[in-house]
């Protein structure tokens, strides 16, 4: 993805510290919670190979489809089982997988100075390289569609975030009663909505 290298290597040990931590929690605690910790294990995953920077690591050709494959199947078991946020996680990311398709670093295929070049050089294709210089300004995504993303987990961020807040735990007979979800899986929901925020961005 368009990002630039820095924020790149900090979204990838964001995303691999909330996996890590995810796939440590599938194996314990209720179903409920296991559930959760795997879809965000898979997202966090994903995330992590999707913001390696290009300039750094460049993406095999068939590296979107595998994401589009696996996150499309992601987003129908997640409304099968009625998890709308990880349907729409799932979603995204099969969003920005379809949006690297176009994108010219991707392997195998030429940037738009050696296509443009190349297609100069092509009897009757001379007045189309304007046109491949003006597609590598066009954004990758649909704008409308990614500011609804945006807008989307701006709101669940902060919404999510708030309950982090301790507000005293509740008490049943004098003794303390746990939360559903742990405080900490939260913070990793919070964490990976805040990186999908910051992929989105970068379309």
């Amino acid at each position: 993805m368009p990002i630039p290298p820095l924020v790149g290597w900090l979204l990838v040990l964001l995303c691999a510290a909330t996996g890590g931590y995810c796939l440590s929690r599938i194996r314990t605690g209720p179903p409920a919670q296991r559930v959760a910790a795997r879809g965000e294990a898979l997202m966090a995953c994903g995330m992590a190979v999707m913001a390696l920077p290009a300039s750094v690591v460049t993406p095999p050709a068939w590296m979107p489809w595998l994401f589009t494959a696996v996150f499309g199947a992601a987003a129908l078991w997640a409304l099968v089982r009625r998890h709308p946020h990880h349907a729409v996680d799932s979603l995204a990311m099969v969003y920005m997988a379809l949006a690297m398709v176009g994108m010219p670093d991707m392997a195998g295929m030429p940037a738009d100075g050696r296509m443009a070049t190349e297609m100069a050089g092509m009897p009757g294709m001379a007045g189309m390289t304007g046109a491949a210089g003006g597609a590598h300004a066009a954004p990758p995504g649909i704008p409308l569609l990614t500011g609804l993303l945006l807008a989307y987990y701006a709101v669940y961020v902060l919404i999510a975030g708030s309950r982090l807040v301790p507000t005293g735990p509740a008490s049943v007979g004098g003794a303390a009663v746990r939360p559903d979800t742990p405080v900490v899986l939260r913070a990793c929901q919070v964490a990976m909505g805040l990186g999908m925020f910051a992929m989105l961005l970068a379309l």
